[in-house]
């Protein structure tokens, strides 16, 4: 089991007002940037960082911040299902995504899920404090561009039905499509979600009939076509 990290310090005089903030992201380097970018602003300190929903859950629990980041793309359970577990536990807990993905069914799934807001990694260093402020205000966040098109992708959704197969698709299942096209196998899929192989040959078998496709291998084919347009 990882040891539970935390950055949590005696805070300085100044700093007994700043907002708390425990980051959930696998990749160390990008932790220690965001970090070094909301520490630059006296209005929020980061007092905890974990790598996965499990340490995150533990980290959040002991350290009781007032708001958590989460990657979406996180190893084993994901940031929509790490949403879901601290939306149930702490129901006032504010809680923003980053996302390596600027579709907007990512941002709607999130929001459905319980987050309070949404920013792309690629636009996070020029919007991730103004979406900080946003959602500690109790407000929700998407940047401009992408508000934008979830709203084009509600409306069209609205006009014609079944336009996004993929929107038939549970969070669970849609998490999983996307690990087959990447290449994963089941029982790899199985582990890295703490499911049995059998549970997600069940969500492959609805997944192949939610999206009228006849065989493993087709559903393998429309899911390998499906991550590289959208370059997951």
């Amino acid at each position: 089991m990882k040891r539970v990290k935390s950055t949590d310090k005696s805070p300085k005089p100044a700093a007994l007002s700043a907002k708390r903030i425990v980051i959930v992201d696998d990749h160390p380097l990008f932790r220690h940037g965001l970090t070094e970018l909301i520490s630059s602003n006296g209005a929020f300190t980061v007092c905890g960082e974990a790598s996965t929903a499990p340490e995150a859950l533990s980290v959040v629990r002991k350290l009781k911040p007032d708001l958590v980041i989460v990657d979406l793309g996180l190893k084993g359970p994901s940031g929509i299902e790490l949403t879901k577990s601290l939306r149930a536990e702490f129901p006032k807990l504010p809680v923003l995504i980053l996302s390596m993905h600027d579709e907007p069914t990512y941002a709607v799934r999130s929001l459905r899920a319980g987050a309070n807001g949404y920013v792309t990694k690629e636009e996070a260093l020029g919007s991730v404090l103004i979406a900080l402020r946003e959602v500690i205000d109790g407000r929700t966040y998407l940047s401009p561009a992408m508000a934008s098109e979830v709203i084009s992708n509600i409306v069209v959704s609205k006009a014609e039905p079944g336009a996004h197969p993929t929107d038939s698709l549970t969070d669970r299942e849609l998490e999983i499509l996307e690990r087959i096209g990447k290449g994963e196998e089941m029982k790899s899929i199985a582990k890295a979600l703490n499911l049995s192989p059998k549970t997600v040959e069940t969500h492959r078998a609805h997944i192949k009939e939610k999206l009228n496709l006849e065989n493993a291998r087709q559903v393998a084919r429309y899911a390998v076509q499906w991550a590289s347009a959208r370059g997951v």
